[in-house]
């Protein structure tokens, strides 16, 4: 029997398939294909000989991004930048070319590929992999660490002003950003509310490319250097947690929120989790994809609002409100219990 366009062989098919299209985006972004687009559209042998790669090749693969609007190839084989595309550039703000380079990197295709057997063993097969668990492989290999230093904060980039224009943070008083990264999220707390100061917790090598040293934030942050295992800045007016608690299992995240909750002995302190929160039913969020990698590279995961809730009271701290932002994370504010 044959197959239409939208029958179910056809469609199982495009899936098992997937993987391509994902192959093919990263090579565009390795090539920095998007980048020789900038100032017009480009035939592939024009964008070949910019590049360095095959232009048939490269016209395949380019012809197959343009199927879900990432470039668009005109009949005469000029190919142009879509908003997708646009943001594969190097060069413009809140660029993903960094983040899509991290997604698609090896630590985390390869244990995708073997999502059957994390299936049945209830855990990441990342060690039996990579002989280390993820980011003790990071630490092991420098070059898969800048990839994804470089990724994450790529990635936050576009998240970062959204969550910060979202939650109503003091006039005045202390944030501290644990497990911050280079400080794209307290950059922007600081810039929105200037009568706030800032500490960016994290590993000092991490700490050594923060993005804090702007003439408007002179004077108001400093980086502390720490394991959030272990303890983090005490006296904090409110303590942020972004992208953190989805790479941990749920004793791996009490551990994190109970250090957190030592921390917070000011009075009427609070404890902002920005994660996403996965909506029930069978919707698409980016969350529920973003949970498969959690699961196949770090045993972290995300969650629904009863998840966080449990995790929550375990540690000691009172959820009070879940406040959406404009982009795909949500911020859980908690006080102490």
């Amino acid at each position: 029997m044959a197959t239409t366009p939208h029958s179910p062989a056809v469609q199982l098919t495009e899936h098992a398939l997937a993987y391509l299209h994902s192959a093919a985006l990263r090579a565009a972004a390795l090539l920095g294909v998007a980048d020789h687009l900038a100032d017009g559209p480009r035939t592939a042998e024009e964008l070949a000989t910019a590049t360095g790669a095959d232009a048939a090749h490269l016209r395949r693969a380019l012809r197959l991004l343009a199927t879900r609007d990432v470039f668009r190839e005109d009949p005469d084989g000029t190919f142009h930048l879509t908003p997708a595309a646009d943001a594969l550039r190097s060069d413009v703000p809140s660029s993903m070319r960094d983040a899509v380079v991290m997604l698609t990197d090896e630590p985390f295709w390869r244990p995708a590929g073997q999502l059957a057997d994390t299936v049945r063993a209830g855990r990441t097969v990342f060690e039996e992999i990579f002989g280390a668990p993820y980011f003790g492989h990071l630490e092991r290999v420098p070059a898969a660490g800048a990839v994804f230093d470089t990724g994450m904060a790529g990635l936050a980039e576009s998240e970062n002003d959204p969550v910060a224009a979202a939650y109503d943070f003091p006039a005045t008083g202390t944030v501290v950003d644990i497990g911050g990264g280079r400080g794209g999220l307290l950059r922007q707390v600081l810039l929105r509310n200037p009568g706030l100061t800032g500490i960016l917790h994290d590993q000092e090598t991490v700490l050594r490319h923060h993005t804090l040293d702007l003439p408007g934030l002179t004077g108001r942050w400093q980086t502390h250097s720490g394991d959030f295992f272990t303890t983090v800045p005490p006296g904090a007016d409110v303590y942020l947690l972004k992208r953190i608690l989805h790479d941990w299992h749920d004793d791996d995240c009490l551990r994190i929120l109970r250090t957190c909750r030592t921390a917070m002995t000011r009075p009427g302190s609070r404890l902002l989790i920005v994660d996403a929160v996965l909506p029930q039913g069978n919707d698409a969020h980016p969350g529920k994809t973003m949970d498969i990698l959690m699961m196949t590279s770090l045993n972290g995961r995300e969650r629904d609002e009863s998840a966080f809730r449990q995790l929550l009271g375990a540690a000691g701290l009172k959820p009070s409100r879940t406040i959406p932002t404009e982009s795909t994370l949500s911020i859980v504010e908690a006080v102490a219990g």
